[in-house]
C-alpha cells in the first residue's frame, strides 16, 4: 500500500514540471523580471493619494542595487481618482458608513520613442464606518487610503511583472481598459 502511494506521488509530481508554472521571479535580481523593473522611471502621481502610490510602487521596484522607481529606459504614467461614497444611511439622514475606492490608469512608455508599451487599470475598494468622532472618521478615511495605496501598487507590480516575464508583450487575456466613471 504504501509503495502504491509513494508511485503515484513519484508520477504525479511528474506531471506537474511540464504543466508550464515557472517562477516570475527567477534568478533574482538578476533576472529579466528583476532588471525590467528596476528599469522603470515612475513619473510623479498629483495628490496625497499619488504621493502614496509612487512610494509605494518605488519601494516594490527595489530589485536591484540601481533600482528605486527611477530607471532611464521605461516611465510609468498613473493618474488616480479616489472616491468617498456614503452608502449607509440612518433615519436622521446621517451616513453611517463609507466606501473609500482609488482606481489607477496608468501606462508603461519607452522613454526614449514615447510608445505605449502596457496601458492597463487598478482598483481597490475599503469600506469605513462613520462613527460619532469626526477625528476618528477621518483618521479611519486616511488609514483605509495607505492600505488601497498599497494594494493598487501590488497590482500595478504584479502586472507589470508579467508584462516583463512574457518579453513585454501585453497579456492576451487582460486588455488594456479604462477606468468606470463614478
Amino acid at each position: 500500500m504504501r509503495s502504491l502511494l509513494i508511485s503515484a506521488l513519484v508520477a504525479a509530481s511528474l506531471t506537474i514540471g511540464g504543466c508550464g508554472l515557472r517562477p516570475l521571479y527567477a534568478n533574482g535580481s538578476k533576472g529579466a523580471v528583476a532588471t525590467v523593473l528596476a528599469d522603470i522611471d515612475v513619473a510623479p502621481i498629483e495628490g496625497h493619494s499619488g504621493w502614496l502610490v509612487r512610494n509605494a510602487l518605488r519601494d516594490r521596484f527595489v530589485a536591484t542595487e540601481g533600482g528605486r522607481g527611477q530607471g532611464k529606459r521605461l516611465r510609468l504614467d498613473v493618474r488616480l481618482e479616489d472616491s468617498i461614497t456614503g452608502f449607509g444611511v440612518r433615519a436622521d439622514d446621517a451616513v453611517t458608513r463609507e466606501r473609500r475606492t482609488l482606481r489607477a490608469r496608468y501606462q508603461l512608455v519607452d522613454a526614449a520613442s514615447g510608445e505605449v508599451l502596457l496601458d492597463a487599470t487598478a482598483a481597490a475598494d475599503a469600506g469605513i464606518d462613520v462613527v460619532g468622532s469626526e477625528y476618528a472618521t477621518i483618521a479611519a478615511e486616511s488609514s483605509a487610503l495607505e492600505r488601497l495605496a498599497s494594494g493598487v501598487a501590488d497590482q500595478i507590480v504584479a502586472r507589470l511583472a508579467v508584462f516583463a516575464d512574457r518579453g513585454g508583450a501585453a497579456p492576451a487575456a487582460a486588455p488594456a481598459t479604462t477606468p468606470p466613471s463614478p
